[in-house]
């Protein structure tokens, strides 16, 4: 990698809005083969893709996770779901990734806790082939419908982990959203309806046939709508604890059957 070629790359970047130009260019320079493949890659970043989609992986609580065109992008506070699922999982649980996207948060938790079970559900069939690729390598079976609705039969009243990270953007903040997510993220892997939480008291509606007799579902969701996401589990009568991070700007409902 030359000067030139790097510097020339942060100016572009610098000049496209791009906070952290200098690690970016450093990331868009290793993976191009070539000068042309560089040019190429830099044309999509500054036209506003998701630096992860422009080079098609990230990485996620250490991990290398494969991502998509057209698939949800994880979040780095999304590694706190993750830390919080760490804890009340088992070598040999069974555990769903609901709204799985990318399968990065059911791949970190079968990489750190080797030997559970673990199945990811999608309702879009391009995130289902994304998860299928990052998940093959830990074992995870990918399934493609609506929330709970592919998942065998057989899992009914024994699934001892649900881990959702689900739609929480309330509707009429979608056009606040930065550009690289409102234009180039499906809609419906952002929009959680009128008031954030359609899709989790969906999930809330439905979880207690799925859980075992102590099991845990964990849901991501924002401040603001923590309070209803956890009025969605208790009404479906699971008890409930609200976990936070300042420092991750991160929020996870816990129910428990």
């Amino acid at each position: 990698m030359s000067v030139e070629t790097l510097s020339h790359t942060v100016s572009r970047l610098r000049d496209a809005g791009c906070v952290f130009a200098e690690e970016e260019a450093e990331l868009l320079i290793g993976d191009a083969g070539d000068a042309a493949e560089l040019e190429e890659l830099l044309v999509r970043r500054v036209a506003g893709e998701p630096l992860e989609v422009v080079l098609g992986w990230m990485t996620f609580r250490g991990l290398r996770i494969e991502v998509d065109s057209g698939v949800f992008v994880p979040r780095q506070r999304t590694a706190f779901l993750v830390r919080q699922a760490l804890a009340v999982t088992q070598p040999g649980s069974i555990v769903v990734d609901l709204c799985c996207g990318t399968g990065a948060i059911g791949f970190a938790i079968a990489t750190e806790l080797p030997g559970i079970e673990l199945h990811a559900c999608d309702i879009d069939p391009v995130a289902v082939r994304c998860a299928s690729r990052n998940l093959s390598t830990v074992g995870g079976a990918t399934w493609c419908g609506d929330l709970f609705e592919p998942l065998p039969d057989r899992l009914r009243g024994a699934v001892d982990v649900v881990v959702v990270n689900a739609p929480y953007v309330p509707t009429a903040e979608i056009a606040m959203m930065p550009p690289e997510a409102r234009d180039h993220e499906p809609r419906h892997t952002l929009d959680g309806g009128g008031d954030g939480v359609d899709v989790h008291r969906r999930v809330a509606r439905s979880v207690g046939q799925w859980l075992r007799p102590g099991g845990h579902v964990l849901i991501e969701t924002g401040d603001v709508q923590s309070r209803l996401t956890a009025e969605a589990l208790a009404e479906a009568g699971l008890g409930t604890t609200v976990a936070s991070s300042e420092q991750m700007w991160a929020t996870v409902v816990v129910g428990q059957a």
